[in-house]
């Protein structure tokens, strides 16, 4: 009898625990979803933090130069208007044009202006989850894009606008008189900032190709010739149709393609580098 019942309580005792392991094993699963959503939380806590700040630069800076806007706009427009023939003048033919668009090219600088500023949030909020190494890599990339793109912006300015300007202007049939909308003008500086601004990220693109391994230096060695006529053809839809903005935008590319292969060697993984000089030595061996 006294064996029955140790057997019936040692029983008892082994269910009681199977029935009471799952709760606990629930109750234990549970305790890292709160340390999860807390995490998360802060992280979304923040960046709305970053968020805020980035625009709050924005606005300072448009503050300070609106009351300058029309002054922006005539340096804006001022590739157009030099080619304009004498007496003719841009025009507005919506009623509320002369006010927004120098608003809008006020806002376009106040943004280009605080952009380190909104960079570095982004780089704040970032970093803490990067390893040193890729914090190394990452810092020059971020500078080099933001350099790089106002370097596209301003020799789009420079040199592009005043080109298609005056080969447009020289074509003009006589009896028709070149008076661009305020608007148009706009939208086709702003297309083409962007063209150039984004193709002069070329070298940037390079480096984070080879870097991260999805392909090595020497294919994109070998990929050059596919690379000048894929130039010639990205120039010939993005641009406008004349022959200038072409070869003004495909040249480029051609230059910044190899200048993103010197800047490539320099981001090469040391273990990739040996491997891609390895064959080459082999073919050395059996050729000597």
């Amino acid at each position: 009898m006294a064996d029955s019942q140790n057997t019936e309580k040692t029983e008892k005792t082994e269910t009681g625990t199977e029935t009471a392991s799952p709760a606990s094993g629930a109750a234990a699963g549970a305790e890292p979803s709160a340390p999860l959503e807390e995490g998360f939380m802060t992280h979304l806590v923040e960046l709305r933090d970053r968020l805020i700040r980035s625009v709050i630069a924005i606005l300072a800076v448009f503050l300070a130069l609106v009351y300058w806007a029309p002054q922006i706009y005539s340096i804006f427009a001022d590739p157009l208007i030099a080619v304009l023939p004498s007496g003719s003048s841009m025009i507005a033919t919506d009623v509320t044009a002369p006010f927004f668009v120098p608003i809008k090219i006020t806002m376009l600088v106040a943004f280009v202006i605080a952009l380190p500023y909104v960079l570095y949030q982004a780089w704040a909020f970032v970093a803490p989850g990067l390893y040193s190494h890729e914090k190394k890599l990452a810092l020059p990339i971020v500078l080099s894009s933001f350099v790089l793109f106002l370097i596209g912006m301003a020799f789009a300015y420079f040199f592009v606008f005043p080109a298609v300007f005056g080969f447009v202007s020289s074509y003009t049939p006589e009896g028709v008189q070149m008076a661009t909308d305020i608007d148009k003008y706009l939208s086709f500086a702003l297309s083409l900032f962007l063209v150039f601004g984004l193709s002069f990220e070329t070298p940037v693109v390079q480096m984070v190709l080879v870097r991260m391994g999805i392909v090595s230096l020497q294919k994109m060695k070998d990929f050059w010739p596919y690379f000048v006529v894929a130039a010639f053809v990205v120039a010939a839809i993005v641009t406008p149709p004349d022959v200038i903005s072409q070869l003004m935008l495909a040249i480029p590319l051609c230059l910044l393609y190899q200048f993103g292969l010197l800047l490539a060697r320099w981001v090469t993984p040391p273990a990739a580098a040996e491997a891609e000089q390895e064959p080459a030595s082999a073919e050395d061996v059996k050729t000597g």
